[in-house]
Formats: structure tokens, sequence, C-alpha cells
């Protein structure tokens, strides 16, 4: 027997306009009108479908491509929605990744076959940020998650059961809770895993049967159910954890892979920064980015350098410290910046701004980072021309 899963209601969580760039989590953009939650207060961090609602139509109304089944918009679409462009009554679509169109073009068509989809790279290219778009854009919602940790039991995956129904009737279809993944398979939607790579190896092996059968069983009432037409999922995993729980070479194998680099350029990733934290700023009323591109070219090359293992001119090598030092930590240690320079400046980023959010983003092992990043002080920051007053804030929260 086959049975659909009931869906669960879900409140809208706003109605604005978000970061037009990835890997962030950020609130919206400033200026743009949010719906409340539940108890009457404004969304922090709306999600995609609401955040960019006003694109999301716009690309519908102007979409004549073919759809897949169930999608909201046709690959071409959400490919634009991802990228950014221009439609032809004026309307702007930002871009929500900026990188390679190969690569969000492969994502979507993936999508657009019966082969599920995994995101990986290091920690901060944007693999959540895009999964969430990807999900909106197809199914207009990101919401169906499973958010992978050690401890993630195989029931977030397949189902649950509501233990009162199940001890007052016994197992019966009322009594059972549909889980994401359940309810996108009945609904044809897109859904997500976060961090599959953290779920215990025995639960990640529970999608096998989904992705290759595309049916959930249901042994405890001798029922299934069956994957419609436009249900798809997006995994995503960091290349760091690459070995905690790997994947089986089965489940792998149900996957299509897609790497997300890094920002191939200062330029690149400045640009990058310099956007996702003015959209962070105007929501949090802090100062202008264009006030302090200069230290956030400072921080991104400083990040860039460490991370790369030698300078940007490619004279001398440098040791690279324990952590990531990501774009998305970049983007957090200016946005700290700019929070001091507002409440605790005079509103313009400095130096002395952004100093100790570096100083925590690179000493994340006490001993052997603390002297890595004092080598650098002396090798390569202190010998910099123009940059006496980034040396000398560095040393003072380093001393």
């Amino acid at each position: 027997m086959t049975v659909s899963a009931e869906p669960m209601s879900v409140e809208p969580n706003g109605n604005g306009s978000a970061p037009a760039n990835p890997g962030t989590g950020t609130p919206a953009a400033a200026g743009a009108g949010t719906q409340p939650t539940a108890h009457g207060a404004e969304a922090l961090r709306p999600h995609a479908e609401d955040a960019f609602a006003g694109e999301l139509a716009a690309l519908a109304a102007h979409d004549d491509r073919p759809r897949p089944a169930r999608w909201k918009l046709s690959p071409w679409a959400v490919a634009t929605y991802l990228l950014g462009g221009t439609l032809p009554d004026g309307t702007v679509i930002t871009p929500k990744y900026v990188g390679p169109r190969r690569i969000v073009e492969v994502a979507v068509t993936t999508l657009a076959t019966d082969r599920a989809l995994l995101l990986l790279g290091v920690p901060g290219t944007a693999k959540t940020w895009v999964s969430e778009h990807l999900a909106a854009a197809v199914s207009g919602d990101s919401t169906l998650l499973v958010q992978g940790t050690a401890g993630t039991p195989e029931e977030a995956i397949r189902y649950g059961w509501n233990y009162a129904q199940l001890l007052a009737h016994g197992p019966s279809r009322d009594a059972l809770v549909p889980s994401p993944v359940m309810r996108a398979m009945a609904e044809g939607m897109t859904a997500r895993v976060e961090e599959l790579t953290r779920i215990p190896a025995d639960v990640q092996d529970t999608l096998i049967t989904i992705l290759s059968e595309k049916t959930l069983p249901i042994p405890e009432l001798g029922q299934e159910v069956q994957a419609v037409r436009g249900f798809n999922l997006i995994a995503t995993a960091n290349d760091r954890d690459r070995g905690v729980n790997d994947l089986s070479s089965a489940l792998r194998r149900r996957f299509n892979t897609v790497v997300l680099p890094l920002p191939e350029s200062v330029e690149a990733e400045v640009d990058i920064v310099s956007r996702r934290v003015d959209q962070i700023g105007r929501s949090l009323d802090l100062p202008a980015v264009p006030d302090g591109v200069d230290e956030i070219r400072r921080v991104v090359t400083v990040f860039r350098e460490l991370r790369d293992g030698v300078t940007s001119d490619g004279r001398t090598k440098v040791k690279s410290p324990s952590g990531t030092l990501s774009t998305a930590e970049a983007i957090s240690v200016v946005t700290g910046g700019l929070a001091l320079a507002a409440h605790f400046g005079d509103g313009v980023l400095r130096a002395a701004d952004v100093a100790a959010g570096i100083l925590g983003a690179v000493v994340r092992d006490p001993a052997a980072d603390r002297v890595v990043w004092q080598e650098y002080l002396e090798a390569v920051v202190r010998e910099r021309d123009g940059w006496t007053d980034f040396y000398r804030a560095c040393r003072e929260v380093s001393a």
C-alpha cells in the first residue's frame, strides 16, 4: 500500500529582501518589509523564499521556459535567480552566489534529473546558502531541512512517532510524524540535508533506498511513501570533515557532487565581503561599507595569504594557521568591526576595529597559531607600506 505524508503547517518567516550573496546566513537588507513572526516581532533572518519573494514572483511572471514537474521556475530562471540579472521590464535580480556560472548550471540541471545533489567545499564557501536558495527557487520552500550532527537519529530522515498516540492507539497513520524528507517525497518538493558527513554512517545509509528506489518503507504499518515527481534532495558537506563519517560508496553513487570553490581573486573576495557586510550592516543600522573598503581589503588580503601560505606577490612563504579563514569568517570580522566603529568609534571602519576579530579568527590553537600569527605580523605586515596602523593595532591586541 502507498500513502502520502500529510503536510505540517509552517509559519511564514518574513517577506522582504535579504543579502544578495552566498554563505552568510544574514538578515534582510534595509528598506525591505518583513512579515512578523508568530509572536508579532520582525524575523531576524527570513527564509529565502520570503526574503526574496518579490524577485521570485518577477521571475515567475517572465518565465516562459519549460519547467520540470512541480518546479516554481524553469532551470534557466533558477540559475538567473542565483546568479543575478535584469529582466525585460527592468527588474534587477540580485546575485545570490558569486562564482563560476557553470557550477550553478550543473547544480540546477542535477536537480532536474533523478540524481540527488551534493554540494562540497571548505567551510565558508556558501554551501548552505546555495542549497537554501536552490530549494526556494525550485520548490518555493527551503524549510524541509535535516540538520546533520553526530547525534542525528534515523527518525530525522525517515519518520518518528507521536508516542501519546502510539501508546493510546498503537501504530497508525495518525501516530506517525513525517520527517522533512518524507514530506518532500510526498509533496514533490526539495529536501535539504546539512553537514551530511557529520551524520553517523548507519543513519546516512537510510538515504540509499530513498534516493535509489524513491521509496520510504513504513514496515510498522505495512505501507510505503513513494516519491512523486518533483522530489529531490540537496546535501552539503565540507572538505575539512572528510573522514569524520565518510559517505559509503553506495550512498556516494546516488549523488552528483558539485564542488564550491573559494573566490578566485582578491578583488572577487573583496567584492563579496563588501556587499554582504553592507547588507548586514544596513539591517543592523551600522555604518556604510564604502567608508571601510580599505580595511576590508586588508582583512581579505591577510586571510588569503595565511590561507594560501604565501604573500600576494608570491615572494614570501608564510605558515598557515589551523583555522579555515574562509570568506564567511572575513565577513564576520568586518561586521564586528563595523559594530565597534558604530558604537565605540567615529563610525568609520579602522584597523583598530578589525584587529581583535582577525586575532580571534586566526588564533584558534593558542600555542601553535599564536606563533604563526606573530611571525606573519613581524615578517609581512610590519614591512608592508601603508600598513603601519594595522600593524600597531594587531600588535596591541596580540600583546
